[in-house]
């Protein structure tokens, strides 16, 4: 299996957490088949509201949640 990872942003209530303001806006920027190019679309997303506190873009290792063992 792959290692995929999800990348996806939003509005956050602190911008220490991970609680999304509102899940209905994510950002979702994409899938990507291994943490290298997932971390480069962070980076960049991240970059690009770097002056905004409460926007939070994530990398969430998608093949972790299917198979957690591995």
């Amino acid at each position: 299996m792959s290692k995929l990872h999800l990348v996806f942003g939003g509005r956050v209530a602190d911008p220490q957490g991970l609680e999304f303001t509102n899940p209905d806006d994510l950002h979702v920027v994409g899938i990507f088949p291994d943490y290298a190019k997932a971390e480069a679309a962070w980076r960049a997303n991240a970059q690009r509201t770097v002056d905004d506190a409460t926007m939070k873009y994530v990398v969430v290792h998608l093949h972790k949640l299917l198979q957690p063992e591995g």
